[in-house]
């Protein structure tokens, strides 16, 4: 079996037994390849989006939400997050008017829940300046919409990693890089993770207690910050 199939394969069957776990052990069995192997392929679903959460324990592995894998049939917030990030690049010109519309147009389509939820994600990404920041890994974006846990290592300025534990409560984009605002586990405060710096990513099943993102835990001016509208 190559590679694609093996992946279209394990969805169908992490769909098939969701929301029950598989381990990367009875998965290597099923399909007589590595453990490690499983593992980059799990990782490799979750950057393209799939949505596939790891669970600790003796009993743990990896589960699959199969509701969200459904063929689309609606608007995810997320997909509403990515249009709103897309038509400002038509403000100020002559289908401006068209692109506000537009929007308006998918939030009336989609779910009123998904709809709240989408508007609760855009007042949690901030950008500082005019210019565009370069992308984001989705399995951290994803992170955000769903407020899955992130086990993350994280390098700082001299190349030392730590792993930790964090909650994902918004972002702040510049022309040059994103940060991830998290909680942090390990500093038992709000941090500021640059998502380049962050060198490994493992969604967990955990949905943490919401927490409130202030402006003042930004530590920046709020003239210089502007929302991602969604009206």
């Amino acid at each position: 079996m190559n590679r694609t199939d093996r992946l279209y394969a394990l969805v169908e069957e992490l769909r098939a037994v969701a929301p029950r776990p598989r381990s990367a052990r009875w998965l290597a069995g099923r399909f007589e390849v590595s453990a490690r192997t499983i593992e980059r392929d799990i990782g490799a679903l979750q950057q393209s989006g799939v949505p596939v959460w790891a669970e600790a324990g003796r009993t743990g592995g990896y589960c699959l939400d199969a509701e969200r894998t459904l063929p689309p049939v609606n608007f995810t917030p997320g997909e509403a997050m990515a249009l709103a990030v897309a038509l400002r690049h038509v403000a100020g010109t002559p289908f401006g008017q068209d692109g506000t519309a537009a929007l308006r147009k998918v939030l009336a389509a989609m779910r009123a829940d998904d709809a709240a939820a989408a508007r609760d994600l855009a007042a949690r990404v901030y950008l500082v300046g005019e210019a565009d920041p370069p992308p984001v890994p989705t399995v951290i974006t994803d992170a955000l919409a769903t407020r899955r846990v992130l086990r993350i290592g994280y390098a700082d300025r001299h190349g030392l990693v730590t792993r930790r534990d964090i909650e994902p409560l918004g972002f702040v984009g510049t022309a040059g890089r994103w940060y991830l605002l998290a909680w942090c586990r390990l500093r038992d405060a709000v941090r500021a993770f640059r998502t380049d710096r962050i060198t490994l990513v493992t969604v967990t099943a955990q949905v943490p207690a919401p927490r409130p993102l202030r402006t003042e835990d930004l530590d920046i001016p709020p003239e210089k910050l502007r929302h991602l509208v969604l009206d």
